[in-house]
């Protein structure tokens, strides 16, 4: 399964594996919609994603903007491979993604 939700606690953690594109794009949604509503901490795990298409950036960034507006804290977890860094870095997302950082 390319995305997953796990809670622990207080944290939801969204894992993202292999090519995330159009294809999964609804779950991805949802996961992050689901997360978001808990209030908890969301963290998005990277390093085992090997590509995002625009479809996945523009979810990731519409989540960053709607958990800032909410007080949510979102952050990226773990190192992103080279493409998914890059995708990142051409929506703006990349100083997140690199350091593991909130947003």
């Amino acid at each position: 399964m390319p995305v997953s939700l796990q809670q622990e606690g207080a944290l939801i953690r969204i894992r993202l594996e292999g090519a995330i594109d159009i294809g999964c794009a609804q779950e991805l949604k949802e996961l992050l919609v689901q997360g978001l509503k808990t209030g908890s901490e969301v963290r998005i795990q990277l390093a085992e994603a090997t590509d995002l298409d625009v479809t996945a950036v523009e979810l990731l960034w519409a989540a960053k903007r709607e958990a800032r507006a909410s007080g949510v804290v979102f952050a990226f977890e773990g190192r992103a491979p080279g493409p998914v860094s890059a995708a990142l870095a051409a929506a703006g997302l990349e100083t997140f993604a690199e350091s593991g950082g909130t947003i």
